[in-house]
């Protein structure tokens, strides 16, 4: 009985968004919209609140959403490795990781396998990119690129 519950309730189900705090909404913009290629898809300020709220998408993919949570109050955040990191498929990982580095963005851990990269957005949220399909070929500057701090 418990199996078909969750069968039926996983039918229900659907992935909306995964939400981080920002400091610096405009920066965070920045990132997330300029240099990683995200797109916006709904931004609302709460004036009650004290908070505005971006949802973010790749390309495409409005079903799987970034929420960028800014409340108007200086707060300071603390992050923990716990959270993990947000992932995105790419169809270039060395071309993603130009652009994010054109955008003055620290590639942390190069994609010398063609295949992965990680970098922080300026709240420090790590950012996971993936190469779509096969592993690219091993190129230049990417394979002999070492690591930058952590992530």
């Amino acid at each position: 009985m418990l199996s078909v519950l969750l069968i039926k309730m996983g039918e229900e189900m659907k992935y909306l968004h995964t939400m981080v705090r920002v400091t610096d909404l405009d920066a965070s913009l920045a990132f997330y919209r300029d240099a990683l290629g995200l797109e916006l898809v709904h931004r609302k300020d709460y004036e009650a609140g004290r908070f505005t709220l971006v949802y973010l998408a790749a390309p495409g993919d409005h079903d799987a959403q970034v929420e960028l949570t800014h409340n108007w109050d200086p707060e300071v955040y603390t992050g923990g490795r716990n959270f993990g990191h947000i992932a995105y498929a790419v169809p270039d990982i060395y071309a993603a990781c130009q652009r994010l580095m054109d955008h003055g963005v620290t590639i942390l851990r190069p994609p010398r396998d063609g295949r992965m990269a990680f970098v922080r957005s300026p709240d420090q949220i790590s950012i996971e990119l993936l190469q779509d399909g096969d592993a690219l070929p091993p190129a230049e500057p990417w394979a002999s690129m070492g690591n930058t701090g952590s992530w």
